[in-house]
């Protein structure tokens, strides 16, 4: 969708026709949350962000980066070099969304203990897991 062709309507992601949706998809998958969060630390090469965002296939990480990049939140720089180097970074708009997910990521962490709790009280009464 051009600019020319844009909605009649206010952005409201609990519409099922709303463009925000994919975009909160994409920010809010497991994947797009990692990666955002690794790139506010700094510029990443594909394979160093690879191994920072653990566990993820090559698949996954170009798909994602495919995605936050066509959103406006990482810009992919190809470098004319042999071999070739591509570095992948936060554009503003990508950086002010990492900051939110990261306010989440770093909340969540701390409450560890008490989700731990929580599982092992809600197993309890279920007769364990």
């Amino acid at each position: 969708m051009d600019l020319t062709e844009r909605p009649d309507f206010e952005f409201d992601v609990f519409s099922k026709e709303c463009p925000s949706r994919g975009t909160l998809e994409h920010v809010t998958g497991r994947w797009g949350t990692l990666t955002l969060g690794a790139l506010y630390e700094g510029s990443f090469r594909f394979n160093e962000l690879r191994r920072r965002v653990d566990g993820v296939s090559e698949k996954m990480l170009s798909q994602t980066l495919q995605a936050l990049e066509r959103d406006g939140l990482v810009h992919r720089e190809a470098q004319p070099t042999n071999p070739p180097r591509v570095d992948y970074e936060l554009t503003p708009l990508g950086r002010e969304v990492a900051e939110r997910l990261l306010s989440l990521i770093h909340f969540v962490q701390g409450r560890m203990d008490d989700v731990l709790e929580a599982r092992e009280r809600y197993d309890t009464a279920r007769g364990g897991r």
